[in-house]
C-alpha cells in the first residue's frame, strides 16, 4: 500500500501499555464515524520517549494518546499547548498539525465532567464536591470541575501542603479550599478519588460521614471489579458509585475530535467497554 493510500496512524504510548483499552475504543470510534485510521500500542522504555515519538512522527504518525509515566514528558515535547494542558501541567494527547508543529492537549478533565454530566446525569452547578488527591490526576481534573460552576470544591490530600498549593492555583475560578482528611465535615454531593490508592487496593482516609444516600462516589480508576474506593463507598452508604470507564471513553472522544474534526457518539462504545469488563470479571470469578 502506497503512502498516499495508507490509513492515518495513531497510537497510545506508555510503560507498561499492554493493558490499555484505547485501541478497543478508537477502533469503534473510527468505524462509527467512517474515519480511515489505524491505532496501535507503543511501549516506550524509560529514557526513550523523545526518540520513539520522533520516530513515530517520521513514519507519518498523526497523533498519540499518552499515558503513565509520560504525560509530563509529552508536555515538554509539545511545541504548542492548549489552555487546559497548561492548567494541568501535563499532556495526554499529541496532535501533529499541517504546519508540522505538535499540539499538546489534556482531555482528562473534560472527559470527567462530560461523564458526570452526560452519562451519569450529575451536573455540578451548585453542588458540593470533594476531590481526593493533589497529584497529576487531581490537577488535570480541578480546572474542569471548577468550570462546571459547583457550589464549592474541597481538596483533601495526605500531604496537606500539596492540597493547599493546588487549591491556591485555581482559587480564582471557583470556591476552592483545602482540608485535612481528619477535618472533613458535612456531606458532599460528589466525591472524586483522584489518588492512585486503588492501584494498591487501598482507600484514602476519608471519614464515612462525608457521604450519604445522595452522594455519588467516583473513582478515576477502573477495572473488571469494583475498586477498593468504590467498595468503601458502598459500605459507607453512598447512594451512587461509578468508576473511571466513562471518563476513559469521554476523554478518548475529546482526543478523537481533536485529531479528526468529528466527535463520535460515546454511548455505544462505553456500553461495549463495560460489557468487556463484565466478561472479564465473570471469567475471574
Amino acid at each position: 500500500m502506497s503512502g498516499a493510500d495508507a490509513p492515518d496512524r495513531y497510537a497510545v504510548v506508555g510503560h507498561p501499555v499492554a493493558h490499555s483499552r484505547s485501541p478497543f475504543i478508537h477502533a469503534r470510534f473510527a468505524a462509527a464515524t467512517g474515519q480511515r485510521l489505524v491505532y496501535g500500542l507503543i511501549d516506550i522504555p524509560p529514557g526513550a520517549f523523545r526518540e520513539r515519538v520522533d520516530a513515530f512522527a517520521a513514519e507519518g504518525g498523526r497523533g498519540l494518546n499518552v499515558t503513565l509515566p509520560y504525560k509530563f514528558e509529552a508536555f515538554d515535547y509539545a511545541g504548542r499547548l492548549t489552555e487546559r494542558a497548561r492548567d494541568a501541567g501535563a499532556v495526554n494527547t499529541l496532535a501533529w498539525q499541517p504546519d508540522g508543529s505538535v499540539l499538546g492537549d489534556n482531555t482528562d478533565g473534560a472527559g470527567l465532567v462530560r461523564d458526570l454530566a452526560q452519562n451519569l446525569q450529575r451536573p455540578l452547578a451548585g453542588r458540593r464536591v470533594l476531590l481526593l488527591g493533589a497529584g497529576g490526576a487531581a490537577r488535570g481534573a480541578l480546572p474542569a470541575l471548577a468550570a462546571a460552576a459547583p457550589g464549592a470544591i474541597v481538596v483533601a490530600n495526605r500531604t496537606h501542603e500539596r492540597a493547599v498549593a493546588l487549591a491556591a492555583d485555581f482559587a480564582d475560578r471557583a470556591r476552592i479550599e483545602a482540608c485535612e482528611f481528619e477535618r472533613l465535615d458535612g456531606r458532599f454531593d460528589l466525591v472524586v478519588n483522584a489518588t492512585a490508592a486503588s492501584i494498591d487496593d487501598a482507600v484514602p482516609p476519608v471519614p464515612a460521614q462525608v457521604v450519604d444516600g445522595g452522594t455519588l462516589c467516583y473513582d478515576m480508576m477502573y477495572g473488571a471489579a469494583p475498586t477498593a474506593f468504590l467498595r468503601w463507598a458502598a459500605a459507607a452508604g453512598a447512594g451512587e458509585r461509578a468508576d473511571g470507564s466513562g471518563m476513559l471513553v469521554e476523554q478518548a472522544a475529546e482526543s478523537f475530535a481533536l485529531w479528526r474534526g468529528v466527535r463520535p457518539q460515546t454511548g455505544p462504545v462505553l456500553a461495549a467497554l463495560r460489557a468487556q469488563l463484565a466478561d472479564e470479571a465473570a471469567r475471574d470469578a
